[in-house]
């Protein structure tokens, strides 16, 4: 109903409800990482077995998207972003009555379930109420929801922990994703009953093997981004000497370089998404590289975090619009995978970072697993470059226009 004039200018009210709930999700992800000592102490574990709580919470979002993706493609929408909330605020407050890492762990998993089922759910609603012309924006929307948290929920939550307790942000996350669940139940409308979604159709849109490519580059790219900032906090504060209180402030600056990368990759990607991605992978090989071996001082530490967000995110919304395309008329599952994907990244690159972090390299083994992560990006990209080559032989219009109806927006040229 609107066009592509009116398209860019304004998003539905529904779009910017669904990207709050979003930024509740990306905070509980990532806060972790600034309450990672504390926690590791008053649970009674060491550091890198207290990271298992963000390899728990990503190995919940593996499974949790794509089967919420599956399980409630017939359910009313509304109500299962409701239902999810609510899962979301027991979960908190849960592990925020935990005195064991065990229950501390399995209330972090539940929470991961309720979050992949909201992003799924929640990029089809948020779509949906866009149009086919803003869908690329509306994606955008909930991602920045995303990457605020990591501009503004991560750091005040770390705050927030250093004064209360690593308990603090549980509660306050459990009160607001109650509430988040009363504003949806009032502000999203409910289901409009159309052509009933097709499963088989969903695991068809599998077949096109550059689905997978994009995929693997999100799983590859963001683990090695997270196999470092899941210990960013002991690498700032034993390895570059930093106080614990600077600990938000620098978080601050990376969560401020994923923001401008968010921005700058999706309008760069929209014109040469390829060439942005293989870009972006290489910078951040080279940025995590140069934390590697820099990170003793504290002045290029600072500044190496923060240029990590800005390089490891400048890829995030072009994968997702990839993806997307790649998929066809059947994104649904696509979509769920599309969540699924970087926590596969994150639950091995934490898990990893972990390791390394126990070896004989110490702090400077997580930014090296990150290092050798990101490097190995570029070889799904580069196959997607190179048959994106040999197609190039179809006319550049028939390309376009066979791209503009895989997903009924206004797709690019892939280059």
């Amino acid at each position: 109903m609107s066009s592509t004039t009116d398209g860019p200018r304004k998003l539905p009210f529904v779009v910017l409800v669904l990207s709050a709930g979003t930024f509740l999700m990306g905070t509980t992800e990532f806060v972790i990482a600034g309450l990672l000592p504390e926690m590791a102490d008053d649970l009674h574990v060491s550091v890198s077995h207290a990271g298992l709580l963000i390899t728990a919470f990503a190995a919940g979002m593996i499974v949790g998207a794509p089967a919420m993706a599956i399980a409630t493609l017939h359910l009313p929408r509304r109500s299962t972003l409701i239902l999810a909330l609510v899962v979301f605020a027991l979960g908190h407050v849960v592990a925020a009555l935990g005195s064991s890492f065990a229950l501390v762990l399995a209330a972090r998993v539940v929470t991961a379930l309720a979050t992949g089922t909201f992003w799924c759910v929640g990029a089809i609603v948020a779509t949906t109420a866009a149009g086919p012309a803003a869908t690329s924006r509306a994606l955008g929307m909930l991602l920045g929801g995303l990457t605020v948290a990591t501009v503004a929920g991560v750091p005040l939550g770390s705050w927030l922990g250093q004064l209360s307790g690593w308990r603090g942000p549980f509660w306050v996350l459990a009160a607001l994703s109650a509430g988040a669940a009363a504003v949806i139940g009032r502000y999203i409308p409910a289901d409009e009953r159309r052509e009933a979604p097709s499963v088989r159709a969903e695991f068809a849109a599998l077949r096109d093997v550059r689905v997978w490519l994009t995929l693997s580059s999100m799983a590859l790219l963001m683990g090695g981004v997270l196999a470092t900032y899941t210990y960013v906090s002991p690498l700032l504060t034993e390895r570059a000497g930093l106080p614990a209180e600077a600990v938000p402030m620098v978080l601050t600056g990376y969560g401020l370089g994923a923001l401008l990368g968010t921005t700058l990759g999706g309008r760069l990607g929209d014109r040469r998404p390829l060439a942005t991605l293989i870009t972006a992978a290489a910078t951040t090989t080279l940025v995590l590289l140069l934390l590697t071996l820099l990170s003793p001082n504290p002045v290029a530490a600072v500044i190496l975090v923060t240029v990590m967000g800005m390089t490891g995110f400048a890829a995030t919304p072009v994968l997702g619009a990839l993806a997307l395309r790649f998929s066809g008329s059947a994104p649904t599952l696509v979509s769920g995978l599309s969540g699924s994907a970087p926590n596969v990244g994150i639950a091995v690159g934490s898990w990893t970072g972990g390791m390394a972090l126990t070896s004989p390299l110490g702090q400077a083994g997580p930014p090296l697993v990150g290092t050798v992560a990101a490097a190995l990006t570029l070889v799904p990209l580069t196959t997607l470059a190179l048959m994106r080559a040999t197609r190039s032989g179809t006319p550049l219009p028939q390309r376009r226009v066979a791209a503009d109806q895989s997903v009924g927006c206004g797709a690019q040229d892939v280059d």
